[in-house]
């Protein structure tokens, strides 16, 4: 496959799992940017062990994980795509409450261990399929459906305990 044709292909998707694990437009751009860089000098390094979609958005995360400790930053809720995930004629209280959930989860899955972290956030943020997830670890599409199914149940235990404490 040609190098641009890579680049039309698969920039949606990283820049959609940059923004959502990011939480910043800005952010998602530059290093969608670097991460298609990266991938274009060392393109000749792809072995073809996983489907191309995974190679880049691994190179993606780690690349966002890079600018991270490079910048000292800790990853922040974009106060833009909250306001777009709640309905805009629902009551302020509604809005409220939506946003709060959207921190919650955030939170929890900062504080959920690996591998049930990154499995949720490549199914859910990368959008990746169980079989592209499993070749991500070396494991098998059923261990990476079992894995993501537990880590939904951790983030939906812990929105639970969190409505039990109010």
């Amino acid at each position: 496959m040609e190098y641009e044709q890579i680049y039309r292909t698969y920039f949606k998707s990283v820049y959609h799992y940059i923004w959502k694990l990011s939480g910043d437009e800005h952010i998602a751009e530059e290093i969608t940017s670097e991460t298609f860089l990266k991938a274009m000098k060392s393109i000749g390094d792809f072995r073809g062990d996983c489907d191309i979609r995974v190679w880049i958005c691994q190179i993606a995360k780690n690349t966002y994980y890079s600018y991270l400790k490079k910048n000292n930053r800790t990853v922040s809720v974009n106060e833009t795509e909250l306001q777009s995930i709640a309905d805009p004629k629902a009551f302020a209280e509604e809005q409220i409450e939506i946003q709060d959930e959207v921190r919650q989860i955030r939170k929890i899955l900062h504080t959920m261990p690996d591998p049930y972290k990154e499995v949720f956030m490549w199914r859910v943020f990368g959008e990746l399929s169980f079989k592209e997830i499993g070749a991500l670890y070396g494991k098998t599409d059923n261990w990476a459906c079992v894995t993501y199914h537990r880590a939904r149940k951790i983030v939906q235990d812990r929105l639970e305990g969190i409505d039990d404490e109010k």
